[in-house]
């Protein structure tokens, strides 16, 4: 282990910069630097970091004084040969036919390579297959005649950040720690130990990439299981919510999952394409996780035929129909639209001529993200009576449901906020 760098991370001297400054890189450099280490924030984004360096937190469009705290944010990588602890949180999205997109992490990687030194520790939080850390990385230390775990040290240590959450981030959440080497292991349990109150290692850094996958393929298998089955109870006349909530009350073996009008967000829409794409290389077809990623995909035309057959029973259809969407959020009571079914839905809706209107009270940068076609209701009112159809894609709780369900001439509902009537309140 290199006993200057121990040192440092010790006497909180070793100075920590993070790259990409998203809903992971952003909070994890916070929390370094609410704990006494110097702290460099880079994206390549310039918008974000000059909203950062004008003390802007870019993910919510709020105030936060960065001021307080030791960081500095760049929109280049040329503070890196000053750091000596590396963080890379990029994103890793899909391409469009549905195969990892490492594009944002090969070039973090090849920009750092060649600023590497001595000394420095390098950890890897974007999520990706097993294997990606030492494949995409390991080339770069040996080109530069580094040793691992002796020169250089390397770790992953998979993000588990819950936007929104108000009960767990990265201070009490445990973190999965794992390192190349021994030495690599116990200087990056060392980093994490100042910021997190409890770690869990595994052995080498593909379980941990693994365990990564495995959390939110979890997630996306039980939810595809509750999104079939929700359509199926649709058609036999049944209340999955009332179901749902009979299920829970046994005290072991079974975990409520809710449907909803599809995934959103960074990492359960994502993982596991990751995985059964990686799975291909072993001559292994990994099933059930491909079926399931596949059920939560078409969620949002489910909703579409919904949203067809409710016009159509009122003498309307797509093309002379007001329909407004509230929500788009990926889940309640934040403004994150990564992935949400919502752009989906919106894009076939707009296709079919519909004049589409939305409502959003958390998101705040309507203009960034939303087509100039998108008509936005800044407040909803007695004018939601002008509307055809009024379809609930993200259950805010800051909404009035009670006024929504008087004034409204018909509802969607894809989260279960209502008993549906049949008449004027339809579940999808």
């Amino acid at each position: 282990m290199s006993q200057i760098l121990k040192n440092k991370i010790i006497r909180k001297k070793a100075k920590i910069c993070v790259i990409g400054l998203g809903y992971v890189g952003l909070p994890c450099l916070i929390n370094f630097a609410k704990s006494g280490f110097k702290s460099i924030g880079i994206d390549l984004n310039k918008s974000i970091v000059l909203k950062l360096k004008k003390n802007i937190n870019h993910l919510n469009n709020e105030k936060f004084d960065f001021k307080n705290l030791n960081i500095d944010f760049y929109d280049n990588y040329s503070e890196i040969k000053a750091c000596d602890v590396l963080i890379i949180c990029v994103p890793t999205p899909l391409t469009i036919n549905k195969t990892p997109d490492l594009s944002n992490l090969k070039q973090t990687i090849n920009f750092i390579g060649s600023k590497l030194k001595k000394n420095s520790l390098i950890c890897f939080q974007s999520t990706s297959y097993p294997g990606t850390t030492e494949e995409h990385f390991l080339p770069l230390i040996n080109q530069n005649k580094f040793k691992v775990g002796k020169d250089i040290f390397l770790s992953f240590s998979p993000e588990r950040e819950d936007p929104g959450n108000k009960n767990y981030d990265l201070s009490n959440t445990t973190k999965i720690i794992s390192g190349f080497s021994k030495n690599c292991l116990s200087l990056a349990k060392l980093l994490y130990k100042s910021v997190c109150e409890k770690t869990h290692t595994v052995s080498d850094i593909k379980t941990a990439e693994f365990t990564k996958l495995l959390e939110n393929i979890y997630r996306s298998v039980n939810i595809g299981l509750i999104n079939e089955l929700k359509i199926l109870a649709d058609k036999m006349n049944i209340d999955i919510y009332e179901t749902i909530d009979a299920a829970k009350t046994k005290p072991f073996g079974f975990q409520p999952f809710y449907p909803g009008p599809g995934l959103g967000g960074h990492c359960i829409p994502i993982d596991p394409y990751y995985l059964t794409w990686k799975a291909k290389e072993f001559e292994f077809n990994t099933r059930f996780t491909e079926l399931s990623a596949q059920i939560n995909d078409s969620m949002p035309y489910y909703v579409l035929e919904k949203i067809n057959y409710c016009l159509n029973s009122k003498g309307k259809n797509f093309s002379n129909s007001k329909i407004l969407l509230l929500g788009v959020a990926y889940k309640k009571n934040i403004g994150d639209t990564r992935e949400s079914p919502f752009w989906k839905i919106f894009e076939i809706l707009t296709k079919f001529k519909s004049s589409v209107y939305v409502n959003d009270p958390y998101v705040k940068n309507f203009d960034n993200i939303v087509p100039n076609k998108l008509q936005i209701v800044q407040k909803i009112n007695e004018n939601i009576k002008l509307f055809d159809l009024v379809v609930i894609l993200t259950d805010h709780d800051q909404y009035n449901y009670d006024f929504i369900k008087k004034r409204s001439n018909l509802i969607i509902d894809t989260r279960g906020r209502f008993k549906p009537d049949y008449k004027k309140i339809f579940r999808a």
